[in-house]
């Protein structure tokens, strides 16, 4: 099937185990988010291609893989992102028939968010999961990192890449078996993937990618045989992964998104500010989860930097996705531009005043666009203020003096991500130190995925990325060396 000048894997197959096995669930319309038009027809996996990969997971290939080297897994794993990192321009492609996201965006964020991602983890493996001997008063202790057992990884549509580099590639360096459970937005991008996971040889049931409906989460999440649920994704879905697992107390890790502030300090150059600012709160069409969705400003700044804020925002080229000088595309689709409608028009009725955007942009009505939204005078308190919206609609907040700032800041349930801006260091550290998210940015759009990053609060728990990012997916056993030994 060609995708854009771009050859996708047969629509009828679901890959499973290692190779690709006839679909047997219904049929899906890939629609593009630009035009509204079917791309292709594809079969979704079902029960039956569930209970295949959960069998091949558990089954003698699950030994193999836990008990070959790490050496060995680093060595597969660097063999399986080498070929995905010479298809980048390939899935940067189909992303952005399928999903919407602009070539411009996918280049950096695939460049540097993916690959950079899954180089760190590579690099990291051997010493990360490197046994320790201590000593005891009853003797010798052995320290050893096993892997955690069958892994169910529930991936989102807004970055798949950069989820298999912070998610399943160290579930697999770790010696999991992984079933990635991908979003059905996703039929297109995860194919190219699984053609690489096969070139990259990994022994049989190590890896699964099934691009499948709530249906086939809650089936793979429910088995017994699942010992680790990773999600990235929103707080329903965390609270349905809590219900099915926690009878078996499976082990469970959650990245659930966030409503992140920049917090712009008096003393910031405003020119300088807006350098990541900017991408950092209008990327991906604000489907981001450390989007910063929230930018707070003193009293006596507003002004000035509405206005600046308000021209950029006018000015970000909104349009085709695979078009080089798209800043802005589309939607994933309709229910998510309907989200973003409702979210702009309760906030106008709670108060607040559009300074940019507000609209459909005028010519582009056949796809699910939305001009990049930009609101003053947000209330605290309200739905803006303190709910992520997922779209591209950013609020800007006012504050009193920095203890003001402060708490403004950690108003909201999430607790994901922070940036703040400022000259000065001991400003930046006291703010980093009381801001009460997984991570905070200082002058710079974060987090980095070459280390621990994770949420507090609604936005989950468990870290990925770096040596924490491979630790999550093991289990710590002890071995005590008594006499004769």
């Amino acid at each position: 099937m060609d995708v854009a000048g771009v050859r996708v894997p047969g629509p009828g197959s679901v890959f499973v185990g290692g190779d690709w096995v006839t679909a047997t669930g219904l049929t899906r319309r890939v629609v593009s988010p630009s035009t509204g038009e079917i791309v292709l027809e594809v079969v979704l996996p079902g029960e039956s291609e569930a209970r295949l990969a959960l069998e091949s997971a558990d089954g003698p290939g699950r030994d193999t893989w836990a008990r070959s080297s790490v050496a060995e897994r680093v060595e597969v794993c660097r063999r399986f992102c080498a070929a995905i990192e010479e298809r980048i321009p390939e899935l940067g492609v189909v992303w952005a028939v399928e999903a919407g996201m602009p070539v411009a965006y996918s280049a950096i964020l695939h460049k540097f968010g993916a690959a950079g991602g899954w180089r760190s983890a590579l690099d990291s493996a051997e010493a990360a999961l490197r046994e320790d001997v201590r000593h005891s008063p009853l003797g010798d202790v052995l320290v050893r990192r096993e892997p955690a057992g069958v892994v169910v990884a529930i991936m989102a549509y807004n970055g798949p890449l950069v989820t298999l580099a912070t998610k399943v590639i160290p579930a697999l360096l770790a010696g999991c078996p992984v079933i990635v459970k991908a979003a059905p937005e996703s039929q297109l991008i995860m194919r190219l993937v699984a053609e690489c996971a096969i070139a990259a040889h990994f022994p049989t049931g190590a890896l699964s990618i099934l691009c499948g409906e709530i249906d086939v989460a809650e089936r793979l999440t429910a088995d017994p045989r699942v010992d680790l649920v990773s999600l990235t994704g929103g707080q329903v879905a965390a609270q349905r992964i809590l219900d099915a697992t926690r009878d078996r107390f499976a082990r469970t890790h959650f990245e659930l998104g966030g409503k992140s502030p920049a917090l712009i300090l008096d003393d910031a150059p405003l020119e300088r500010v807006l350098k990541s600012l900017v991408p950092g709160a209008t990327g991906g069409a604000g489907q981001v989860c450390a989007l910063l969705s929230r930018i707070l400003v003193s009293e006596q700044r507003h002004d000035e930097v509405v206005d600046a804020l308000r021209i950029v925002w006018q000015n970000l080229k909104i349009g085709e996705p695979l078009d080089p000088a798209t800043r802005v595309g589309p939607l994933v689709n309709d229910a998510a531009l309907k989200r973003t409608e409702g979210f702009i028009e309760r906030a106008k009725a709670n108060g607040a005043r559009v300074v940019a955007g507000g609209h459909r942009p005028p010519g582009l009505e056949a796809g699910f666009f939305h001009e990049p939204t930009l609101l003053t005078e947000v209330a605290r308190g309200t739905e803006l203020a303190r709910e992520e919206v997922f779209g591209p609609v950013t609020a800007v907040l006012t504050y009193r003096d920095f203890d003001d700032a402060l708490a403004l800041a950690n108003d909201t349930g999430f607790g994901l991500a922070a940036t703040v801006y400022t000259t000065d260091r001991d400003a930046a550290m006291a703010a980093a130190a009381r801001i009460t998210t997984g991570s905070v940015a200082i002058n710079t759009f974060g987090p980095t995925v070459t280390a621990p990053f994770g949420g507090r609060k609604g936005s989950g728990w468990g870290r990925e990325s770096g040596p924490e990012g491979i630790h999550e997916f093991t289990e710590l056993k002890q071995v005590l060396f008594g006499p004769g030994l």
